[in-house]
């Protein structure tokens, strides 16, 4: 397993203001700022470079609860002015350019387009791009470098909590998974209409595409705090199915991407339709969910 040394940078020394990010030896640059902080993001020279940027606000109605607008720019200070104007719905802005000045027009529509395509592949958030606009024609080597550039982006964002292009990666049935990679779970009902299945990668809970799950969510509870809690999971629910990740036909429900969830618990309340113990419930051939994730923790 190759690591990667990513420095962030706090310009204001706070958790959540200005922060510069990049990769060791590569010639990316990231900035993320609060809107609060645009004037000082502007001020910035990264500012006035060739660059592309995403737009995010907090959304309860969208995907993941976050909108997003992905844009570029020959200078990217003078779109952000006009989009304080335009586009009221975001709340952060993360500035993507090139320490070496070196993206030029076409790189940056390039990365314009690949970013929406990955974002509307990843399925993680609400996009305010209509389509992605056509890729530009591009040398060979330019696409290649466009490519390892937005490969080097998909590390760099999700440690900043930015999960827009955060994709799934596909992988051979050859390849022996890595410690972050968990073995395929299972989750059933007694009446055998869920069968839903769900892998750990990279720190995340994700139930598959394809796994069926409950058409309606139909838990009850008594105690405040439960009703609460189903509330939560009948929302959750409720959105899948508005944005399309959860199809109902014929009174089957069904998966339609792999969905990211903050514990196996809400995956498993979710395709259940009823409160679960995800660590005890989600199984496969080596066990549960929960024996899987303290291997080689309690001592022999």
């Amino acid at each position: 397993m190759n690591g990667k040394q990513v420095k962030l940078f706090l310009v204001d020394g706070t958790p959540g203001g200005l922060t510069t990010a990049e990769i060791t030896n590569w010639t990316g640059s990231v900035l993320s700022a609060r809107r609060s902080d645009l004037a000082e993001l502007l001020r910035r020279e990264e500012a006035e470079r060739t660059g592309a940027y995403l737009l995010l606000g907090e959304d309860e109605d969208a995907v993941g609860d976050i909108r997003c607008y992905v844009g570029e720019a020959d200078v990217v200070a003078t779109r952000l002015r006009a989009h304080v104007k335009d586009k009221p719905f975001w709340n952060q802005v993360v500035l993507i350019t090139s320490k070496d000045t070196n993206l030029t027009k076409s790189h940056v529509r390039y990365l314009e387009s690949r970013l929406i395509e990955l974002a509307q592949q990843a399925g993680r958030v609400t996009l305010e791009n209509g389509t992605a606009p056509p890729r530009p024609r591009l040398p060979e080597a330019d696409v290649s470098d466009m490519e390892y550039f937005l490969s080097e982006l998909q590390i760099v964002l999700p440690v900043l909590g930015v999960n827009v292009i955060r994709v799934r990666a596909a992988r051979p049935q050859t390849v022996v998974s890595s410690l972050s990679e968990s073995p395929v779970f299972t989750l059933t009902n007694k009446h055998k209409t869920v069968d839903a299945r769900a892998q750990q990668i990279d720190g995340e809970f994700i139930m598959l595409s394809g796994s069926v799950v409950v058409p309606t969510w139909h838990g009850v509870g008594n105690a405040r705090s439960t009703q609460k809690a189903y509330a939560s999971y009948r929302a959750q629910h409720e959105g899948l199915v508005a944005d399309g990740s959860i199809v109902v036909e014929a009174g089957t429900a069904r998966t339609t991407r792999d969905i990211v969830f903050g514990s196996p618990s809400t995956a498993g309340a979710v395709a259940l339709g009823r409160s679960c113990n995800g660590r005890v419930e989600w199984v496969s051939s080596e066990g549960s969910f929960g024996a899987w994730e303290s291997r080689g923790v309690e001592d022999d």
